[in-house]
C-alpha cells in the first residue's frame, strides 16, 4: 500500500484533465513518480500551446473524493493495489484510479463478459438470462455494463452467484435510472466498478472506456445481439485488441439486431449457443495467459533534450483524426519512434494530439 501522500498524488495526477491513462504512465516513466510528475507540470505547461495550463485538483478535493466514496460505501483503489481486478491490472496501460462499491473478490474469480443489444428481442434475453446463470454456477463471474437489454438480463440473471457492473459514469450516479433497483442489488451482493470521479455524469465519449474495462476484466467476451456500428461491436474489437476470446450467438439474417454478431462470426469469432459452448471455450483458456499483447514501450530519453519547433509541426502534420500505430506516425515524420512518442506526450499535453491505448495516436478529438 502506498503512503497517504504518494496515493493523493496518484489520484490527482489521474484526475488532471487532459491526462489520459497513456499519458499518466508515460508521466510516470519519465519522472519517477506521481509526485514528481506533478512538480513538472507547471513547467510542461508553460511550454504548451493548451489555452488553459494543465492544472491537477488540489489535494483537498481529492480528499472530499476519498471521504464522500467511503460515506457511499465505495472505496478508490490504485492499478498497483491488491483490489484491483487482475486481469484488468495487466493492460497496458490500465486505468490508473478505479472506485469499487461490493466486493472486489468478484473480480478476482474467472470472469467472462456478455454484451448486446439495448433493444433486444424476447430470444436475445432469455439466452442472456440463461448464459449467464449457468456460467455463474460454474464459478464464473458475469461481467457487463448495465445498460438496458442484454445488459440487464446478464446481471439480474447472475446476483445470486456474482456479477460485476462497470459503468461510465460515477459510483453514485445510477444510469439509467431504469437500473435503480438493479443497481443496488449489484452494491450488496456484487461488484460495481467506474473509472470516474465522484460525482461525475457519463457523457457519450466516456462509454468506450467503460467498454475496454468490460472486456478487460474478462477472459473472454459473449455478444448476444448487436446492430451495425453498436457499442458491443466496438467491445469486441478491443476484446480481440485485448487478446480476449470474442464469441457470439447467431441470429436471423432478417434481424437487424443480429447484423453485428453475424458479422463477427464472418470476421472469426467463434460462435456459441449457450453456455456449455462458451464453458467449453474458457476451460481451454490458460486465465494466467488471458492479457493484450505486450505493446513496444517508448521510453523517454533524458538525453535527448527538448522537441523542437520542426519536429513537433512534422509529427502534428503526421497525425489524423483515425488512431494510427506510433511506429507509422513516426515513419511518416522520420523520427526514430522512441523521439515520436515523447514528442506526441508533448502535444497531448498541449491539447492536439491524443494517445489511446495500444500504441496508437490521433488529433485530439
Amino acid at each position: 500500500m502506498m503512503p497517504d501522500g504518494a496515493r493523493l498524488d496518484w489520484i490527482r495526477l489521474a484526475r488532471t484533465h487532459g491526462i489520459g491513462p497513456v499519458s499518466f504512465f508515460q508521466l510516470i516513466r519519465r519522472f519517477g513518480s506521481a509526485g514528481a510528475a506533478l512538480e513538472a507540470l507547471p513547467e510542461l505547461s508553460s511550454r504548451s500551446r493548451r489555452a488553459r495550463p494543465l492544472q491537477p485538483p488540489p489535494t483537498e478535493e481529492v480528499e472530499q473524493e476519498l471521504k464522500a466514496a467511503q460515506r457511499y460505501g465505495a472505496r478508490i483503489v490504485l492499478s498497483s493495489e491488491p483490489d484491483y481486478p487482475p486481469l484488468l491490472r495487466d493492460l497496458e496501460p490500465p486505468p490508473p484510479v478505479l472506485t469499487l462499491l461490493g466486493d472486489a473478490s468478484f473480480a478476482a474469480r474467472p470472469t467472462v463478459a456478455i454484451v448486446g443489444a439495448r433493444n433486444a428481442s424476447a430470444a436475445g434475453r432469455k439466452i442472456a438470462r440463461d448464459m449467464a446463470a449457468e456460467l455463474g454456477r460454474n464459478g464464473f463471474s458475469v461481467v457487463s455494463g448495465l445498460a438496458l437489454g442484454i445488459d440487464g438480463e446478464a446481471h439480474a440473471a447472475s446476483l445470486e452467484t456474482g456479477t460485476v457492473a462497470v459503468l461510465g459514469g460515477a459510483i453514485d450516479h445510477v444510469y439509467p435510472p431504469q437500473h435503480k433497483r438493479l443497481f443496488a442489488e449489484i452494491a450488496a451482493s456484487g461488484l460495481i466498478v467506474s473509472e470516474s470521479p465522484f460525482g461525475y455524469r457519463a457523457k457519450a465519449q466516456d462509454f468506450p472506456r467503460r467498454n475496454r474495462i468490460i472486456t478487460g476484466m474478462s477472459m473472454g467476451v459473449v455478444v448476444v445481439e448487436a446492430a451495425e456500428r453498436s457499442g458491443s461491436l466496438i467491445s469486441a474489437r478491443v476484446a480481440g485488441e485485448q487478446g480476449r476470446e470474442v464469441m457470439a450467438v447467431p441470429g436471423s439474417p432478417l434481424d437487424p439486431r443480429a447484423a453485428g454478431t453475424n458479422s463477427l462470426l464472418h470476421q472469426g469469432a467463434t460462435l456459441v449457443r449457450h453456455a456449455d459452448d462458451v464453458l467449453d471455450i474458457l476451460a481451454t483458456l490458460d486465465r494466467r495467459g488471458v492479457s493484450a499483447p505486450p505493446p513496444r514501450l517508448f521510453e523517454y530519453d533524458p538525453d535527448a533534450g527538448e522537441p523542437s519547433e520542426s519536429e513537433l509541426q512534422r509529427v502534428t502534420e503526421a497525425l489524423s483524426p483515425h488512431p494510427m500505430p506510433i511506429d507509422e506516425i513516426a515513419r511518416a515524420s522520420s523520427l526514430p519512434a522512441a523521439r515520436c512518442a515523447a514528442i506526441l506526450l508533448e502535444l497531448e499535453l498541449s491539447g492536439e494530439a491524443q494517445t489511446l491505448p495500444g500504441g496508437l495516436a490521433s488529433k485530439a478529438f
